[in-house]
C-alpha cells in the first residue's frame, strides 16, 4: 500500500493535515486555506459527507480516494465527483491532485 502523504509530498505538495475524525477533517476544512482534497468516503465508521459539503460550499475541488468505488451512499451527493481507487499507484493519485488543481473554485466562500 503506498503511502498518500509520502507520494504527494514527493510529487512537491503541501499536507495541510491528515485526519484521524471526520470531526478534525471538518475543522481542517473549515480554518485551513486549502487547495484540493483527497476524501476516504469513511473515516472508521463515519462518512466524510460534512467534510465534503463544507469544502463543496468553499468551493474547493476534491475527490474521493476509496475501495468503495461505487456502493456508498454518499456518491449520490456528488455523482460527478473524481475517484482514486484504492490501491492506487503513485502516479495517478499525483495526476488526480493536479486535475483538482486545474478546476475552478466556485464555493460561496473562499
Amino acid at each position: 500500500m503506498i503511502e498518500l502523504e509520502t507520494v504527494l509530498r514527493d510529487a512537491g505538495a503541501h499536507i495541510a493535515g491528515a485526519c484521524r475524525s471526520v470531526d478534525e477533517a471538518v475543522a481542517l476544512a473549515r480554518e485551513q486555506e486549502i487547495d484540493a482534497a483527497l476524501l476516504d468516503l469513511r473515516v472508521g465508521h463515519d462518512a466524510i459527507t460534512p467534510v465534503a459539503r463544507c469544502l463543496d460550499h468553499r468551493g474547493v475541488p476534491f475527490a474521493f480516494y476509496t475501495g468503495q468505488t461505487e456502493t456508498d451512499p454518499i456518491r449520490a451527493e456528488w455523482p460527478d465527483c473524481a475517484i482514486v481507487a484504492k490501491p492506487a499507484v503513485a502516479q495517478l493519485i499525483v495526476a488526480a491532485v493536479a486535475g483538482l488543481l486545474r478546476r475552478p473554485r466556485h464555493g460561496t466562500h473562499t
